[in-house]
């Protein structure tokens, strides 16, 4: 018989999976870094953990690198190994869809996308022995790679390396990305390999239904940027079937019977690329088709206030001088007074003084 799981249960399950709400937590014991923390924004990797129970961990245990989508994420510095082998790429047809347009001239040239990563890691090894800006190294970069691997770019006016591969091929050739740098700044990590085997806390499918469950593999593979072939071969074998109003999904075994536990009543603020909000079946998580469009909109993305277990709201804050004003537009009823003390929690992780909080509903 096929679990019937409703709408609350699945998004309390997610919630509880990645310790929303937590008082105080460890880079330890924190579920979101098993997967990558996205470190995109003024409010990334670290307000996520913060909001989470884990505030200002000391960076020395935490490394930066482009993984999945070739976005920034943060990991425990420990995982890296694991981080590397588990988020490569699980076919050479992967790496060509995580690359985009640039697969299209490999192709021509006959170069596999794997061999191709490889090449420009196995460059990039040679070129980066020290912190080195982005720039520099794609200039440096730029100059021993061959046509294949290169493109004019409108933007820059110029010609260079394609861009994820780039990233996809930092983590390869032994990389990270110093905290805090923009432009990036990367160094060498001293003796870093990949794993030979991943580890299951660190398997990307696996943390995906642990963390955003109950998932599809169309889910997972939106989510990683890969042919939904390659994630149903890489299914876990201990994933049950459920439904969720209706719909097919699966979810792992261990987590059946935390179905009913109770939903934390926390009012937060998440940033726009917090992990909650990363869920490929946004649907479920606004139903709203207008709010939706809003809350996942493609340029000056806000962030989502979740309350009761639920997305009521996004936010936005804005610097002024010393000081920060937080606005929020309140689609469904929520605790203000909760809201305000979220903002002076964000204002003072950014060292600043709160202004004004500004609801609307």
């Amino acid at each position: 018989m096929v679990i019937q799981v409703t709408r609350r249960q699945a998004l309390g399950l997610r919630l509880r999976a990645q310790q929303l709400g937590r008082e105080t937590g460890t880079l330890a014991d924190t579920a979101v870094l098993d997967i990558g923390v996205q470190d995109t924004g003024t409010d990334g990797a670290l307000w996520a953990l913060a909001i989470r129970g884990v505030d200002q961990p000391p960076n020395a245990d935490l490394a930066t690198v482009w993984t999945i989508r070739g976005a920034p994420h943060v990991y425990r510095r420990a995982d890296l190994p694991g981080v590397a082998a588990a988020t490569a790429p699980f076919s050479d047809a992967d790496a060509g869809k995580r690359i985009y347009d640039a697969s299209r001239p490999l192709k021509a040239a006959g170069i596999p996308n794997l061999v191709a990563l490889d090449a420009v890691a196995d460059a990039m090894r040679s070129i980066v022995t020290e912190p080195m800006v982005k720039g520099e190294m794609s200039t440096r970069l730029n100059a021993v790679m061959d046509e294949p691997y290169r493109r004019f770019c409108r933007p820059c006016n110029a010609v260079h390396l394609y861009e994820m591969p780039f990233r996809l091929a930092a983590l390869r050739a032994g990389l990270e990305l110093q905290a805090g740098t923009s432009p990036p700044v990367l160094l060498p990590v001293p003796g870093l390999t990949p794993a030979a085997e991943v580890p299951d806390r660190l398997d990307v499918v696996r943390a995906y239904l642990r963390l955003l469950g109950p998932a599809t593999p169309q889910h997972v593979a939106g989510y990683l940027d890969a042919p939904v072939k390659d994630v149903t071969a890489r299914w876990p074998q201990d994933a049950v079937e459920v439904t969720v109003d209706g719909e097919r999904r699966w979810l792992l075994a261990e987590d059946v019977d935390r179905l009913d536990d109770p939903t934390p009543e926390a009012t937060l603020l998440l940033a726009p690329f917090d992990l909650y909000l990363q869920a490929r079946d946004r649907s479920l998580l606004v139903p709203d088709g207008d709010r939706a469009k809003d809350l996942w909109r493609t340029l000056g993305r806000p962030g989502g206030v979740i309350s009761a277990g639920e997305i009521v709201g996004s936010w936005r804050a804005r610097k002024a001088g010393t000081a920060v004003s937080v606005s929020v537009d309140l689609w469904s009823p929520a605790d203000r007074t909760a809201i305000e003390t979220q903002a002076e929690r964000l204002a003072g992780f950014r060292g600043l003084r709160l202004q004004a909080v500004a609801v609307a509903d």
